[in-house]
This record gives structure tokens, C-alpha cells and sequence, in this order.
């Protein structure tokens, strides 16, 4: 059995947090629901219970039914097959937190951001990376890049926040630029610029992403890239420091109008 999603156990998580508010202990609810207790611990470990049975565990943990909608919404999730997919990524990786998320604050000490950049800086960064790739590879890369991009638009948008360090633009080309202003005209998107000038600061510890969510408890996440793969964080002391981090670059940085003044003299001269 492969290990359960992101929002498997999320799900998990929270129908433990009822059961918990609802005073039972997990033999006990075990028990009303005609359960094996061990079927229990799976479920509130991330395995994803049976439509009913959940509805079940809402009842019996005393969720009114006008209160029920935001954990049949996370079942509906956690049910779901992402459109990453066909792409062959699996449910355990960045583009299925992203997606999740309602919120997302990124650090870039080195590249423009993945949701900002355009086709050609895209392919330009996978072509320069020193392990090769097919032109197939880079193309399924592109699309999924592109794809998780639509998030910044319509219904539902993305609330977005990048502060990007000078030497990131150093790369990118006219159009690139010009793009990154496109983007920061969007009401849900903030883009800031940290100049060489702000002096050294908590950001040369490396480039970092926060990710927050709608679920019940309203938890976050700490997601960063390193050379031999990512991690993600969910401790709440960690995640705590590391958005107390980012607030700090996002007041050394350029403020977002003076960003976009900046990012177009930049293009100017380009």
C-alpha cells in the first residue's frame, strides 16, 4: 500500500481533533462505530475512510450538519486524482501542497520563481541544470509549470507574495521582466525586489516556501528545495520562525510599487 497523501492524512488529522474535542478515546469511538480499533488508527493515520463511515464519525463526533461542509470538502480532496498525474508526479511533492494551499510566500535567492517565469526562462533554466535531459522531459516540465501558473488567475485565486533577491534578475531577459510586472498588477499577487544594498540578512541561509491552508485549524507548511532532493516542514515552531523570517526580508526589501519601478528600469536597459 503506497503511504497516504498530503491530504489523506490531513484528513486523518482532523477527524482526530474531533473525536478528541468529542471527549472519546479512540477504542471508544472504535467501538460506537462498529469498527475494528485498528481500522480507526489507519484512518486518523491517513488512510481515507469510506464516504459513510466518515459521515458517521461527523455524527457521532457531534459536527452539526450546517458545520459539515469543510470535512466533506476535505474527503472530496483527498479522494480526487490530481491533474499531475498524467504527468507521472505523485501525490507526495510540492505541486500537490501548491495546489492545496490558499496562500503561498516564497524566498529566491537564485531564480525567479516558478509561477512567474516564462516559457523561455523555463527552458532555460532545464537546459542549464548539469544533469541532461530529453527534449520530452523538459517539455512535460514546462507543461506542468504552465499548469500550476493558472492558479494565479480566475475564480479561487492564489494569494501569492515573492521577495526575490537582485542577483535572480541578473539572468532573466527582457520579456522575463516585463512578465514579473504583468504578474504583480494582479490583485492577488505581490512581488518584491531585495537589493544588494539591504546588506547581508537571515535570507542567505537559502531560498524557502510557506504554504497555507484552508483546512480546519488553518495549519501551514515550510517547503525547501536542497541538492539532494526537499523537505517539507510542519512543526509549528519551525513554520512559526520561518514566517517570522520572511517577514523580516519582505520590510528590507523594495515595497511592491517601488519592486515594479525597479523591475522596469531593469527591463529598460535590457
Amino acid at each position: 500500500m503506497s503511504d497516504p497523501t498530503f491530504r489523506q492524512v490531513r484528513l486523518g488529522e482532523a477527524l482526530k481533533r474531533l473525536r478528541e474535542r468529542a471527549g472519546l478515546s479512540q477504542r471508544e469511538a472504535a467501538y460506537r462505530l462498529r469498527y475494528n480499533y485498528q481500522k480507526l488508527s489507519r484512518i486518523e493515520n491517513g488512510q481515507l475512510p469510506e464516504y459513510h463511515g466518515m459521515r458517521a464519525m461527523l455524527d457521532l463526533y457531534g459536527v452539526l450538519v450546517s458545520e459539515e461542509a469543510p470535512y466533506i470538502d476535505m474527503w472530496e480532496r483527498a479522494s480526487e486524482r490530481g491533474w499531475w498525474h498524467p504527468y507521472g508526479l505523485d501525490d507526495q511533492g510540492y505541486i500537490s501542497l501548491e495546489h492545496d494551499a490558499i496562500r503561498v510566500c516564497a524566498f529566491q535567492l537564485g531564480y525567479i520563481p516558478g509561477l512567474l517565469q516564462t516559457e523561455s526562462y523555463m527552458r532555460a533554466v532545464f537546459l542549464g541544470w548539469q544533469t541532461q535531459h530529453s527534449r520530452k522531459w523538459i517539455e512535460n516540465q514546462i507543461a506542468i509549470r504552465t499548469r500550476r501558473q493558472e492558479r494565479l488567475v480566475g475564480t479561487g485565486s492564489l494569494e501569492y507574495h515573492a521577495v526575490i533577491v537582485e542577483a535572480a534578475f541578473r539572468h532573466a531577459d527582457r520579456s522575463q521582466l516585463l512578465h514579473i510586472n504583468e504578474m504583480a498588477r494582479l490583485p492577488n499577487v505581490k512581488v518584491q525586489a531585495l537589493l544588494d544594498t539591504a546588506g547581508l540578512h537571515d535570507g542567505q541561509n537559502g531560498s524557502f516556501t510557506l504554504l497555507d491552508f484552508a483546512y480546519p485549524g488553518e495549519m501551514s507548511v515550510l517547503y525547501v528545495e536542497h541538492p539532494a532532493g526537499a523537505t517539507h516542514v510542519e512543526d509549528v515552531e519551525r513554520v512559526k520562525a520561518s514566517k517570522l523570517v520572511f517577514k523580516h526580508l519582505s520590510k528590507l526589501a523594495l515595497t511592491p510599487d517601488e519592486s515594479v519601478e525597479w523591475i522596469g528600469r531593469l527591463a529598460a536597459e535590457r
